[in-house]
């Protein structure tokens, strides 16, 4: 039986029936339900509503609320939006706001196991009374969504989350909802607000909406909790808001995130263990949504180990490889991507479909260290075996990558003829993918780099000027290509002015670079104290950069592949700096730019070469070998020592001659191009008498100093 919520009881000689049977009557009196306009229809459906709601007090014994909470759901259930909600804007909600929470409360303490003798007080209001203005305001609030009225809407159904929350402030009990429809209907304005607020546009009141749905426990199911989870991640990756979250919601039993990515991070990890403990249903956009979030913040090795928990079915061996070698390549870890990598192309894939994205994949990285290109000329070739015409997009980057490995192989042959086939190899298959990828710059860049390589400085220079234009606002990448291309014909002052055209296009990261090859052309042109002044601009704006990211340790988190090339490029400035020290003579100025070096990085075998430097510059040979040999010791095949190391045997006497020689063809078997290795043989031939293979030596050694490129920028 329905009761007053005034307090009065009337008893019924017949039996009631039911508010849903009660929804199927008509009681609109052919008029309650239509739409009227004019001061008269006005009237008439007002006069209608206040017969009909008479009509369901005399036979109900509902009050005035009461009654009309059901017509307005007749009304509602007959598409009649605008008439139910006439019907429920006559409820006055507010006044009877504290009976609703009195009830739920007296409610909740009814159920608690008291004592004997203990009286329990009357409730004032039946809880079928409040799950039915419950509805009612839901209904309520649905019915301003049908009109578009959303703002409205979400205050309304604000207006249920607010009683029960001031009525149930620790969360809903479980047994609650075992014989009325309180929380039913509680849980369809839980999922409703977030919608609503989203629907009018007021992102960062939805967002405060779903977290108030996760701050207390309410009795969701676990699917249900899960997607509103879910929505709320979705919501602070991509509404681009930032929604600070209020210091008094510790929403997660601990410190409370700091940003919006750190708190749909924490979100889609409890969504993930959820699935994997069977919790709820495998949801792909989980994976989805956590693999972008992680990107974002540059934590690559924390996504690959999802990744790795992923459970079988989801993806078949060839694409979890693929993706947990995507994730340690942009994690910087190429070996661990590699291994991966070859596992795709093993033994145990060959009878599965070849998957060409790994192979692709492990050609660019193999195109990115020397001592990987023949893997990845094998790699390359498997692209171009399999593609079909469904692939035809994946021919000109496998004719890019194969290019490239060609021209590595090439410089780290020790068989001349092979190097002469593979550098013909390389131009090519660069060529074919300029003919199959006209339009990118990335192609163009590779060809120009390759042909400068070869000493091709007229085609180089036409293939800089394309990748120039066609990068043109978007990368300095061209720029510095040309730049390098125009200084390997000697013209350093037209180089210069190329980098400073680029300076004003660049970012960040590309001006840090442009300001040392701006630094090093200067010192080609002999302007050792402008090279200084340029440095010192550098280092003081890496400086800044530091001091501004010890303010924001977040962002440098998340850009931590610029902080590690800003660290790199702070290094390389300090090693040039010593050496252009060594070469004016201040010693004192070169050693403590060498042990800020040494600082940052001990093992660097540039460091100890330059240190070597320092002591020849003093006539210190015993310590300049010393210094040598450590830098060979940390990379043998390091050329700039195996040289220098010759260098200092030669100055030794006569004696040593021999032992330099070995030195100076090693250093000529890992780099033909180097000028200096061809000029000391020459010396050292020209001492012994041998001046016709002196002179040879020393015309080799001329061409390419004319066309070498700036070695230590490359």
């Amino acid at each position: 039986m329905l009761c007053a919520c005034s307090g009065e009881q009337f008893k019924l000689d017949e039996p009631p029936q039911s508010p849903e049977s009660l929804a199927t009557r008509d009681f609109s009196a052919s008029g309650l339900s239509s739409r009227t306009t004019g001061d008269r229809e006005s009237k008439l459906e007002d006069f209608q509503v206040d017969e009909a709601e008479s009509t369901l007090k005399e036979a109900l014994s509902l009050n005035y609320e009461e009654a009309r909470a059901l017509l307005g759901r007749l009304e509602y259930q007959r598409g009649n939006f605008d008439a139910a909600l006439q019907v429920f804007q006559g409820i006055d909600i507010s006044g009877l706001t504290p009976k609703m929470i009195k009830a739920i409360v007296e409610r909740i303490q009814y159920r608690k196991p008291r004592s004997k003798g203990e009286i329990v007080p009357p409730s004032t209001m039946s809880m079928h009374s409040v799950s039915l203005l419950v509805e009612a305001i839901l209904l309520k609030a649905k019915s301003l969504e049908e009109l578009a009225r959303y703002r409205e809407a979400a205050k309304e159904c604000g207006i249920i989350l607010d009683i029960v929350e001031s009525a149930l402030p620790n969360g809903i009990p479980e047994s609650i909802g075992e014989d009325c429809k309180l929380e039913e209907m509680f849980h369809k304005a839980l999922e409703l607000l977030p919608a609503l607020w989203t629907k009018a546009g007021l992102l960062d009141q939805a967002i405060a909406s779903y977290r108030r749905v996760l701050i207390r426990p309410w009795n969701l199911n676990p699917q249900k909790l899960a997607g509103v989870q879910k929505e709320l991640a979705s919501m602070l990756l991509y509404s681009a808001v930032e929604a600070t979250l209020p210091p008094q919601l510790q929403l997660w039993g601990f410190a409370s995130p700091q940003s919006n990515m750190e708190e749909a991070i924490l979100l889609l990890l409890v969504l993930m263990s959820k699935v994997a403990c069977g919790e709820i249903k495998r949801d792909e956009e989980i994976m989805d949504h956590l693999t972008y979030a992680l990107s974002i913040v540059g934590q690559f090795e924390l996504l690959a180990e999802h990744v790795e928990q992923v459970l079988p079915g989801i993806y078949n061996r060839a694409e979890r490889w693929y993706l947990l070698a995507l994730c340690y390549s942009a994690a910087g870890q190429n070996e661990a991507a590699l291994n991966l990598l070859k596992k795709v192309s093993g033994c145990s894939e060959s009878k599965n479909k070849p998957h060409i994205p790994s192979f692709l994949l492990g050609a660019k990285l193999c195109s990115q260290d020397s001592k990987h290109a023949h893997e990845g000329i094998n790699f390359a070739r498997k692209v171009l075996d399999l593609a079909d015409h469904q692939n035809q997009h994946f021919i000109g980057q496998a004719h890019m990558f194969l290019g490239v490995c060609h021209g590595n192989a090439a410089r780290i042959s020790l068989s001349d003829s092979e190097r002469v086939l593979l550098h013909k190899e390389s131009l090519n298959s660069l060529n074919n993918a300029a003919l199959n990828r006209k339009e990118d710059p990335e192609v163009m860049y590779s060809l120009g780099l390759e042909n400068m390589l070869q000493r091709n400085l007229g085609a180089a220079f036409e293939n800089a000027i394309v990748c120039t234009e066609m990068m043109a606002g978007n990368s300095v990448k061209g720029w510095k290509l040309l730049a390098l291309v125009v200084s390997a014909e000697q013209r350093f002052r037209d180089a210069q002015t190329v980098v400073e055209i680029a300076l004003d296009e660049a970012g960040r990261i590309d001006q840090f670079e442009l300001l040392r090859l701006k630094a090093i052309l200067q010192i080609a042109q002999e302007q050792p104290k402008q090279a200084i002044e340029t440095y010192r601009i550098l280092l003081s704006l890496i400086q800044a950069q530091r001091d501004s990211q010890a303010k924001n340790p977040e962002q440098a988190r998340i850009f931590n592949s610029e902080v590690l090339a800003e660290r790199n490029l702070e290094l390389a400035a300090w090693q040039d700096l010593a050496d252009i020290y060594t070469k004016i003579g201040s010693w004192s100025d070169a050693k403590i730019c060498v042990d800020k070096a040494k600082l940052m990085e001990f093992h660097s075998p540039r460091s100890w070469h330059v240190t070597g430097m320092l002591f020849e510059a003093q006539s210190l040979h015993k310590e300049a070998l010393v210094s040598f040999s450590i830098a060979l010791s940390v990379e043998p095949d390091y050329v700039p020592s195996i040289v220098a190391t010759a260098e200092v045997l030669m100055k030794l006497g006569t004696q040593s001659f021999s032992i330099a020689r070995s030195f100076l063809m090693h250093a000529l078997r890992l780099d033909p191009t180097n000028h200096e290795a061809w000029l000391n043989l020459g010396l050292i031939s020209k001492m012994e008498g041998s001046l016709k293979q002196a002179a040879e030596f020393f015309q080799a050694a001329h061409e390419l100093k004319l066309s070498a490129p700036i070695q230590s920028f490359l």
